[in-house]
């Protein structure tokens, strides 16, 4: 039995593309061994195709005001019980200075959802004076929520070049379930959104969380496909961890192990390089709430991307969207010398200075990766 299961894997690795049947059954793998497998088919196409090169993505989140509701988010609007901040715009810039200083390449700007004329305009001017304070050569994604297209065009207009929107889920029985019931948590908004990013101009990326409750095989399945059919740039999969805060945590008995859900996701980033191929992939920091080694595991299954917190060290503590959240505690330079650490570890290496595009956005548009 066990033979024949092993020869059925290896016949489904020999593919470059999967069928829905085949990802489900890649994604139900079990045992440790053959998880592995699939961990270095993943790795090999991620060499092949992107190389096993790192890039960095200093993270600074600026703000964990938020408009929304989501259910499973530790920041949601209507959670009383956090300390609400905003990094001052000298703690920005001095903050994206040290990545600059450091050749990180590149940085992420996150922030809770605002879309209101106020922080559009705070956020273009912040843009506009990172790319002048480090002569232009920082890279700068952003993952601030819905907007519209025109405010997305501003952002594009003011510097930045790649934003990161995950969906959550591709599911929206299921995207119900994790949002209120109204205007402001549209599952066609959020799809919406993902094609005014490409309109702008961006490099779009998105995500989900797998092991939420309710989620099924065949919902992961599907959101494979649906960023295949996005044609997406790049992808932020990250475990689903809960917060005693939200709504979703009263069905934290029903979830898997933690265990599971951290395989889970690294399947689930095997299976996208594998079928993707030349897209960004980054090891979450969730993955690292799960497993000591979790990044770095993320990068053995395919991931090419880390983004090292460079938030100021008073507020990290804030941006809690889930609990157990690692290195709240370190401050930038700590944060620094641990991952270089850790993903020499790995056998990759740190693309320093680079930023490190989405190759696939490279040769669909025909330009030059920097």
């Amino acid at each position: 039995m066990f033979k024949n299961y092993n020869m059925e894997l290896q016949r489904v690795l020999s593919k470059e593309s999967f069928s829905k049947d085949e990802i489900k059954f890649l994604l139900q793998l079990e045992n440790r061994d053959e998880i592995e497998e699939l961990g270095k088919k993943a790795y090999q196409i991620k060499k092949e195709f992107v190389g096993n090169v790192v890039y960095y993505r200093g993270l600074i989140e600026f703000s964990n005001i938020c408009t929304k509701d989501c259910y499973y988010c530790g920041i949601r609007k209507g959670n009383a019980k956090v300390n609400r901040y905003q990094v001052t715009y000298d703690e920005i810039l001095e903050a994206a200075k040290f990545a600059w200083e450091n050749k990180y390449g590149s940085i992420v700007l996150q922030s809770g959802e605002r879309s209101d004329p106020k922080f559009i305009d705070l956020l273009c001017s912040i843009v506009s004076d990172i790319k002048k304070l480090s002569n232009y050569e920082l890279g700068i994604t952003l993952s601030c929520g819905e907007q519209s297209l025109e405010n997305y065009q501003r952002l594009f207009d003011a510097g930045a070049h790649r934003y990161l929107l995950r969906i959550e889920t591709s599911n929206p029985v299921l995207y119900k379930k994790l949002h209120p019931n109204n205007a402001d948590h549209s599952f066609d908004t959020r799809i919406e959104c993902i094609k005014y990013l490409r309109k702008a101009g961006f490099q779009v990326g998105s995500g989900v969380m797998a092991g939420l409750p309710f989620q099924s095989i065949d919902d992961l399945v599907e959101d494979i496909l649906f960023f295949k059919e996005y044609n997406v740039d790049m992808l932020g999969i990250g475990p689903y961890i809960e917060h005693s805060d939200t709504p979703l945590y009263e069905y934290s008995n029903q979830l898997l192990k933690k265990e599971d859900r951290f395989y889970l996701c690294l399947k689930m980033i095997a299976i996208l390089r594998i079928m993707l191929k030349d897209i960004n992939i980054a090891s979450t920091t969730a993955m690292q709430a799960l497993h000591l080694m979790g990044r770095e595991k993320g990068l053995r299954f395919g991931a090419n991307i880390i983004m090292p917190n460079i938030t100021p060290l008073q507020y990290k503590g804030d941006y809690l969207l889930y609990e157990d959240k690692p290195c709240i505690d370190e401050d930038s330079s700590q944060c620094k010398s641990c991952l270089e650490i850790r993903i020499k570890m790995t056998g990759d290496e740190i693309g320093y200075g680079l930023w490190g595009d989405s190759k696939h956005f490279v040769s669909e548009n025909k330009g030059d990766a920097k």
